[in-house]
């Protein structure tokens, strides 16, 4: 499959060290849990953490829905829950893409079950072409209109991730 660049090395950097900051600013004093959902977050997930300039806790949870394939499944399974209490803690779930909007919004009603103090997303990329369900993204990267994206932790059949680059995969 070809592949079109789409955000570079540098973009990335750049704007992830901005929601560092405003992350930073915002939960300055409130001992927050930072949740990041794998397997995708974990290159953006690593680099954010490094942009916190306050004292974070940090826990990881892994959802899925989409296989294989270049679309969701739509359904939707939890096969790793976050380990550290999050009742009365200010919560932060970071993910590194938003697409149709479910499995966030999964993800979003099973953890305010646990009665967080706040509970915000932050998204790598917000794409809103196929968004199924209303979520909110507190803090987003990069807004996307279309295309499946690839590189810096997100995959296609579990490739790709490696690269250090974002691209749109052209089947």
């Amino acid at each position: 499959m070809e592949k079109e660049l789409l955000f570079s090395r540098s973009d990335i950097q750049k704007r992830v060290k901005e929601l560092g900051e405003q992350l930073s600013s915002d939960y300055a004093g409130k001992d927050p849990l930072f949740v990041g959902v794998l397997n995708g977050v974990v290159f953006f997930f690593a680099d954010l953490m490094r942009e916190i300039s306050i004292p974070v806790k940090i826990d990881f949870m892994r959802a899925a829905s989409y296989g294989s394939r270049m679309t969701s499944s739509g359904e939707i399974q939890i096969t790793k829950d976050v380990e550290k209490p999050i009742r009365d803690r200010h919560v932060v779930l970071v993910e590194d893409i938003v697409d149709t909007g479910n499995t966030l919004a999964f993800v979003l009603k099973q953890m305010n079950e646990k009665d967080p103090a706040s509970l915000k997303v932050c998204a790598l990329m917000d794409k809103v072409e196929r968004r199924q369900e209303e979520v909110t993204i507190d803090y987003a990267g990069f807004t996307i209109d279309s295309g499946f994206v690839v590189g810096y932790g997100l995959d296609y059949n579990e490739e790709y991730r490696n690269l250090p680059e974002i691209y749109v995969l052209k089947p």
